[in-house]
């Protein structure tokens, strides 16, 4: 049986390494369709407490935490940078490397 477009997002945001970012649009392609951001973004919205998911860890494809709430921004902020991911007063993410999920 095939599983759903997002029980497949689910399983890969719960593979996403600690300290490390992806953006919505991989984790969309990953989970077979590249033009779904948005699903991922909804998935995220509705299943985060639900799943434990590491919702922190997704920023949008330009580098920037995309979160408009400020406290929402602020906790992904803090988020990222308690496991040293740092992001400067934008939101852009200072990275090393992105993890895009492919070679695991």
């Amino acid at each position: 049986m095939e599983l759903s477009f997002t029980r497949r997002v689910v399983e890969i945001l719960n593979r996403i390494p600690e300290g490390q970012v992806t953006s919505y649009g991989i984790v969309a392609g990953m989970a077979g369709n590249p033009r779904a951001a948005r699903q991922v973004v909804r998935v995220l919205h509705s299943s985060s407490k639900k799943y434990n998911l590491p919702w922190h860890r997704v920023i949008s494809s330009r580098g920037y935490i995309a979160i408009k709430d400020p406290a929402g921004f602020e906790e992904q902020k803090a988020l990222l940078a308690a496991e040293g991911v740092f992001a400067d007063e934008e939101g852009k993410v200072k990275i090393e490397g992105f993890w895009i999920g492919y070679d695991d």
